[in-house]
């Protein structure tokens, strides 16, 4: 890990979006992604999902905001004495005929002080009416900005070269760091002359009699090891969670309708089943849309997902295993009040659909389509809500059609009124892995306690 990864990520959370940490940060967004993947990979979480272009952090993203703060704080200490030993400094027009004169007026144009760069003038016509005769003939447009001041990109330090000087200023000796560290003594000497080329800064003085510290290398002794207990803590849950990890089988599946829904039985037969038979490698199930399982599979953070599709990619094997007629839901008055016609009972009645994210949104539409014309469908009133129980409140109890699975909305306890939409209108669920001899041994053993319930006694090992 680096300083650069841990000031970026912070910022990344900070900004919430890629583009715009580059732009603070004074990097390219190739490298402030490449930063955020790093990052994530070192400590084995997710730390944003996208929500309508902007990347928001998750809630372990969250836990860990203090860390990442109390970390940029410390690298901007431990970057500030080179700050300090670089003024800011501003150019003045190009042709001007004073650039690096002495007295006090090149030494006014040559450097600005903090105070003068706070109370610059804002408009270019302005600061080309302060400058002397000679210069006032520099066109505006052309003339740069006297006060633009750059940000410069935090260098990749690596905390290994930091605990490294640690090392090396507390044993007083190149020699002695380099038995303690099991490193080579060139390999030091040049990690830490590297060290102090980045930070702009000296750390280390040396002499015949030893290596002693610098004012500055003093001051960042403690800023340093303040740095490495952050990343201790960290990274030291990211090992507990690697070890756990390698363990463990992960399982995606779309959201269930209700405890009583088909879904909801064959995933709770599977996880009953896989920990008799596999009872030291548990086994995480979770649940969310189509499209999130189908990126989880090929980012490999699910194992085997199931799926509200027929069809999936090709680039996965997978099996068909359960198609269930879908119906129109809604509360029996309301199809008492329109009998047969289902597009008056559409039009006049609140729509609560899956997002388009999911399976079954895909059949609704299809349905809405085949049954409303264009300008129907245009005054239609639909509700996205990616919640399946949530959806079958508003059915239940506000006025609300959806388009459910009949056989799972059928076993709630207060069913609604269906109408079955007809056989081309099928909830399709495909059991969906790796192209892998691992991943399938290890779905089939899955489907089999999903349908019956019993284990398989199939022995499962991990790469």
């Amino acid at each position: 890990m680096d300083i650069a990864t841990l000031s970026l990520v912070h910022t990344i959370l900070e900004e919430r979006g890629i583009r715009r940490a580059a732009k603070a940060s004074g990097r390219p967004a190739a490298s402030v992604s490449a930063a955020l993947k790093r990052f994530e990979a070192a400590i084995a979480v997710p730390l944003v999902r996208r929500e309508r272009g902007n990347l928001m952090p998750t809630l372990e993203a969250q836990s860990r905001m203090a860390d990442l703060a109390a970390a940029s704080e410390a690298i901007q200490s431990l970057l500030r004495p080179a700050h300090q030993q670089s003024p800011r400094i501003f150019q003045p027009a190009p042709s001007s005929p004073q650039r690096g004169e002495g007295g006090p007026q090149g030494r006014m144009r040559g450097t600005a002080s903090s105070e003068i760069a706070e109370r610059a003038p804002s408009s270019p016509r302005i600061r080309s009416a302060l400058l002397p005769a000679g210069e006032k003939g520099e066109t505006i447009a052309n003339a740069p900005d006297p006060y633009a001041i750059s940000v410069r990109p935090i260098p990749s330090i690596s905390l290994t070269a930091l605990e490294r000087f640690v090392a090396v200023a507390r044993s007083g000796s190149i020699r002695g760091a380099a038995k303690v560290s099991a490193t080579g003594q060139p390999q030091l000497t040049r990690q830490m002359n590297d060290l102090e080329r980045d930070l702009g800064y000296t750390l280390l003085s040396r002499s015949p009699s030893g290596i002693s510290c610098t004012v500055e290398g003093l001051a960042a002794i403690p800023i340093v090891e303040n740095l490495l207990d952050i990343w201790r803590r960290l990274s030291r849950a990211s090992g507990d969670r690697f070890r756990r990890a390698a363990a463990t089988w992960r399982f995606g599946s779309v959201m269930p309708l209700g405890p009583e829904s088909e879904i909801a039985r064959m995933l709770a037969a599977l996880t009953a089943a896989w920990h008799r038979a596999q009872p030291r490698q548990p086994l995480f199930v979770s649940s969310t849309t189509a499209d999130e399982l189908i990126a989880g599979l090929k980012n490999r953070r699910f194992d085997v997902v199931l799926l509200d599709l027929e069809t999936f990619p090709p680039e996965f094997e997978g099996k068909l295993i359960s198609r269930t007629p879908l119906a129109l839901a809604g509360h029996p008055s309301l199809f008492a009040k329109h009998g047969g016609n289902l597009a008056g009972l559409l039009l006049s009645n609140p729509i609560a659909v899956p997002s388009l994210r999911s399976g079954l949104r895909q059949q609704a539409t299809h349905f809405i389509e085949a049954t409303l014309t264009e300008q129907e469908r245009n005054r239609l009133t639909l509700t996205e809500v990616d919640s399946i129980p949530v959806i079958l409140n508003l059915v239940m109890d506000h006025g609300y059609l959806s388009v459910l699975p009949e056989s799972s909305a059928a076993r709630v306890r207060y069913p609604p009124a269906m109408q079955r939409l007809g056989p081309g209108y099928m909830q399709s669920l495909s059991l969906v892995w790796q192209k892998n001899a691992l991943s399938r041994q290890v779905a089939e053993a899955m489907l089999g306690m999903m349908m019956t319930g019993q284990t398989t006694g199939t022995a499962l090992g991990r790469d």
